[in-house]
């Protein structure tokens, strides 16, 4: 690994390499910065733009692999059906995941991993966004690490096209099916999409380090024989039994041109998932046994209904949108001990309601953004235990409040970006949110707490102000202050969670907002016409950062839960912590045909007490080189991905790094060779190959579960009209 990262910056120092087009990555236009079109080279954050033909011939099977693929967004992995995504040392709760302008997290987003980014049809978006680094005066709450916005295509007006595709993929027994049809008229518009994917038991690479000779091999599975459960020896121990799974996506959307300054949207979103094991539970043992027979979340269902209003040119603002929008969550968690009859089925319902209303006006050099945000989130959280063997049901402990559970969030913003001179621009901006939570605790007869509400009332005052100075054509330097802030949710006061075997989350109501003050400088400098160079560092301070550390119930450091003697965790406020790190990005053209690609990332982060300890959630440095051809017809691209070591000492005590999934020194290092290309056959069909992870390596992300997949051979049909 540090000889390609030698050899990927290396190349800096090369002599000029003929003549070129000038590199027109920061002339990109991107939204997510600051809710309307903006280039790159005028904005002072860090972006990452990826657009439908990057996703198309990436050919990634589901969004958290999307992000993965761009080397500069880091991905943990509990189980197959699952991706959460990692930005500057931020992750699950603390990082937005935005859909079509309408925010996806909600109140029961949690602090650990989260696979909702899965629940996005990648095939049908039109581009993702990734901004990094606080947020929270464009988004508020949860935008400490950045935020990652996803958009849909629209319908176009005029056209009328199909589209289709067909995959396969060996190594993790991947079947998938798409097809979208546009029907567009002068005026009215409609856009049908459906995709459908089952994937199999991911099959994991057979060479493995010296050192480590059984990591990760499955060893065992769980059958139920007549009435008991039975552990059985696999016979393929690189075939992780207890993967697969399938998932299904439907959008439809229906655009009406009012007239010029009008254009209304209707923008409907289903995805459903199976059963997906949660396979990291499912390879447990206790006392020499299987501890689980079955771990899996319910069906996992997302539905989006939205209304988007476009406006124009009034004496107010030059640009206006409005997005009117519910959405209906179902998740569960079932789960059973080994040779125990009694299965545990938990499942939450939320109903998530939102209004945003964004506008701008240019006034001289002034570009003014402002706008609201209302949401509100309603959550039910229910819980029994059904006896395999008789069916009858009984009451079981449900993970958060039986009863009333209610966030709400009211919040107004305005930002400014003016053009002082041809070189200078300076941004800033300041939004002000109130947040009203409340849970209640109805049934008390498996915990005793102390409480029978949840309160809580928040307000927060964030800001950011950014300079972006381009002293020479070829040169952006840019500085940037920012505030962010996450107010908590249900899951931070009020689950009841078993994070590890052992040890057992309990509510603490006593917890406040979180707040991070971030600062970065960045450069972007072209080298020639053909080489560019962006490197950002970045420091963050958080206060009253929210973390799992030890805590008592009812006066008990240790209480009974699922027959185990388990340590009682809570999430707390720590007075301080510190994160840090830096990002390079390389690109250059060699020739007309062949560009040439590297990105590197370093994060570090720790809790500010006296043993300095350090943060979860941290990955080691990683990235990702790659060599790409095309001409005509033809692309081809050569690259690897890579991720450092994350020592033993570098994980964090609270668990949430998983350090039971590792070995026992921590996560070792490792690197794959991978080739794709897609060939356009004629002007209707293309035709794509891929073989992933050549050399077959056996590996796994920072703080996964489930081992990533070994030589993979991937084939794509594409045909449309």
């Amino acid at each position: 690994m540090r000889f390609l990262v030698l050899v990927s910056f290396l190349i800096v120092s090369y002599p000029i390499f003929g003549q070129l087009d000038t590199l027109r990555d920061l002339e990109e236009v991107v939204i997510s910065a600051n809710k309307f079109e903006l280039k790159k080279k005028e904005s002072p954050n860090q972006i990452e733009l990826i657009t439908a033909k990057q996703i198309a011939f990436q050919n990634s099977p589901n969004t958290a692999n999307l992000l993965e693929q761009t080397g500069n967004v880091f991905v943990q992995r509990s189980q197959a059906g699952g991706g959460s995504p990692v930005l500057r040392g931020f992750e699950a709760s603390r990082v937005l995941i935005v859909m079509d302008g309408v925010r996806m997290n909600n109140a029961i987003y949690r602090a650990g991993h989260l696979q909702n980014v899965l629940r996005i049809d990648q095939s049908m978006l039109e581009r993702a966004e990734v901004v990094f680094g606080p947020s929270s005066v464009m988004y508020g709450s949860d935008a400490l690490g950045g935020v990652v916005h996803f958009r849909s295509k629209n319908p176009e007006f005029g056209v009328k096209s199909f589209r289709s595709y067909l995959r396969h993929s060996t190594a993790i027994g991947e079947k998938t099916g798409h097809l979208d049809f546009n029907f567009g008229r002068k005026r009215l518009a409609f856009l049908t999409s459906f995709t459908f994917s089952d994937f199999g038991d991911v099959i994991q690479g057979s060479n493995r380090l010296e050192a480590y000779p059984d990591f990760g091999k499955r060893l065992f599975y769980v059958e139920r024989q007549g009435n008991a459960d039975v552990s059985i020896k696999n016979k393929n121990v690189n075939k992780q039994v207890g993967s697969g799974y399938s998932q299904y996506d439907f959008l439809q959307k229906i655009s009406f041109q009012q007239s010029e300054k009008i254009k209304h949207t209707l923008n409907f979103q289903f995805s459903n998932s199976s059963n997906v094991p949660r396979y990291d539970r499912l390879t447990e043992l206790r006392n020499g046994l299987p501890r689980f027979a079955e771990w899996y979340y319910g069906p996992e269902k997302r539905l989006m209904f939205a209304y988007h209003l476009e406006l124009k040119n009034t004496l107010i603002y030059d640009r206006a949108t409005v997005s009117l929008a519910f959405q209906d969550i179902e998740e569960s968690r079932v789960s059973r001990n080994f040779n125990d009859a009694n299965r545990k089925s938990q499942l939450e319902k939320v109903n998530l309601f939102s209004l945003n209303a964004d506008f701008q006006k240019v006034i001289k050099s002034q570009t003014l953004t402002y706008g609201l945000e209302v949401v509100g989130n309603d959550v039910k959280s229910k819980a029994h235990f059904t006896n395999i063997k008789t069916n009858e049901e009984r009451k079981a402990d449900t993970r958060y409040p039986d009863g009333k559970n209610t966030m709400n969030t009211w919040a107004i913003y305005v930002a400014d970006q003016l053009k002082v001179s041809d070189a200078l621009i300076v941004h800033g901006g300041l939004r002000y949110a109130f947040t009203d939570l409340s849970a209640e605790f109805t049934e008390k007869a498996f915990f005793p707490f102390p409480f029978n509400e949840i309160q809580q009332k928040n307000n927060s005052l964030t800001g950011n102000l950014g300079i972006v100075y381009t002293p020479f054509a070829k040169t952006k330097f840019g500085l940037l202050g920012s505030s962010g802030f996450r107010s908590p949710n249900i899951d931070d006061l009020a689950k009841v969670f078993d994070s590890v075997p052992g040890s057992l989350i309990v509510p603490n109501p006593d917890i406040r907002p979180e707040y991070s003050y971030n600062g970065e400088l960045s450069l972007n400098q072209q080298i020639g016409k053909k080489i560019r160079l962006e490197g950002v560092y970045f420091v963050t301070s958080m206060r009253n950062a929210i973390v799992i550390d030890d805590f008592s119930l009812n006066g008990e450091r240790l209480v009974m839960y699922n027959g185990q003697s388990s340590k009682v965790l809570a999430a707390q406020n720590k007075a301080k912590a510190l994160i840090h790190g830096w990002n390079l990005n390389l690109k250059a053209d060699l020739s007309k045909e062949v560009v040439f690609s590297s990105s590197l990332n370093y994060t570090k982060g720790s809790i500010k007490d006296a043993a300095n300890t350090p943060m979860d959630h941290i990955p080691p440095m990683f990235g990702r080189t790659a060599i790409k051809y095309q001409k005509k017809a033809i692309q081809v691209e050569v690259f690897s991905i890579y991720n450092g070591w994350k020592k033993l000492a570098n994980y964090s005590t609270s668990g949430e790094d998983n350090l039971i999934y590792a070995t026992k020194d921590g996560m070792p290092s490792w690197w794959t060779l991978n080739l794709r290309s897609d060939y356009q056959a004629n002007k209707n069909i293309s035709l794509q190959f891929a073989c992933e992870n050549i050399f077959d390596k056996n590996y796994r992300n920072f703080a996964s579960g489930i081992s990533s997949a070994g030589r993979n051979f991937v084939i794509t049909v594409r045909g449309g009209i």
